[in-house]
């Protein structure tokens, strides 16, 4: 059985070649995308950019004292900016990337600091959104959610401007909004965009990007809950995954030898394109020793209960 990369659908990539080659000239797709953003997040302001990474600069610059990143299970870019920003770091230790915010409690932080962090850690396991906004806010701590993974929360706590000062994306492929490259930030604070006016106008993306992400914001929901469902399922029948009672993305399976059972599911799973079985440690998933299973990098005619068996079968016998 043959797996799939996940690609745009055919609609984003007409819309984006109709603009690309002048037929839609009439509309400002920056515009409705960013209203429509804003209503997606529960934000008041939103600005489309040219990639997730210029969305972090971008919000990473609005921060005045420490960034706080989980040690495990985030992005490496939250490090790499927060360097380049020459912004101190501190570490904050989790449960395999879930954060429990009173780990905060004894931590010497500054004034105006923030909290970075991704919608699951690791994309295994949904992060406790309103009791780290609750926690962050009742200490003056901005909470920053990388939400690439968790737009559309049909549940609306993920992704949310309630729960978030501020929500940033990646539309970058195989994200759930799937464009092939742009990203944004939403927030309801006004001063946020005042106080990082000089990275946004460097981060402007064009009119084609932000077609494409309109088009996909269209069906970001239903893309979202398939995934999840998909994930589920597979959490069901495969035993010792990784925050199995949690919503999630993927799957992580812990392994004592990952390089050669990822190498070995590789052969059993074949894909059009890498990116679908990768071993752990690797800081943006755990820092152990396990194999990942990218179901969020698969095209959504392989979330099919057909597909998900082949994974489910393919795996126990491995294991």
């Amino acid at each position: 059985m043959q797996f799939e990369f996940k690609t745009p659908k055919d609609e984003t990539l007409k819309i984006m070649s109709d603009v690309a080659s002048g037929k839609l000239t009439d509309t400002d797709f920056e515009d409705k995308c960013e209203k429509r953003v804003c209503d997606l997040t529960n934000a008041e302001y939103a600005k489309v950019t040219s990639s997730g990474n210029n969305s972090i600069f971008v919000a990473l610059s609005s921060v005045k004292g420490d960034v706080i990143i989980p040690d495990q299970g985030g992005w490496h870019g939250f490090k790499q900016i927060t360097k380049f920003l020459n912004k101190n770091i501190i570490m904050l230790e989790t449960d395999l990337g879930l954060i429990n915010p009173n780990e905060l409690d004894d931590m010497d932080i500054s004034d105006d600091s923030a909290l970075i962090f991704t919608s699951f850690a690791g994309y295994a396991g949904e992060q406790d959104v309103k009791s780290i906004f609750k926690y962050c806010k009742n200490n003056g701590i901005t909470t920053i959610q990388d939400a690439s993974a968790g737009i559309g929360d049909e549940k609306g706590v993920l992704g949310n401007c309630k729960y978030s000062d501020i929500v940033i994306a990646s539309t970058g492929q195989p994200k759930i909004i799937n464009v092939g490259h742009g990203g944004f930030i939403a927030t309801t604070y006004e001063n946020i965009f005042k106080e990082s006016s000089l990275p946004l106008k460097i981060s402007k993306t064009n009119e084609i990007i932000s077609s494409g992400i309109y088009e996909e914001l269209k069906s970001v929901s239903e893309n979202l809950q398939v995934t999840l469902n998909a994930t589920e399922y597979l959490k069901k029948y495969i035993p010792n995954t990784i925050h199995a009672k949690k919503r999630g993305v993927n799957l992580i399976i812990p392994n004592d030898n990952p390089k050669e059972k990822t190498w070995e599911l590789k052969k059993e799973l074949p894909i059009n394109k890498s990116g679908f079985i990768n071993k752990c440690p690797n800081y943006n998933r755990v820092k152990t020793k396990a194999i990942s299973i990218e179901i969020k990098n698969l095209n959504y005619n392989c979330l099919k209960k057909e597909h998900l068996d082949e994974i489910i079968r393919t795996v126990n016998n491995l294991q």
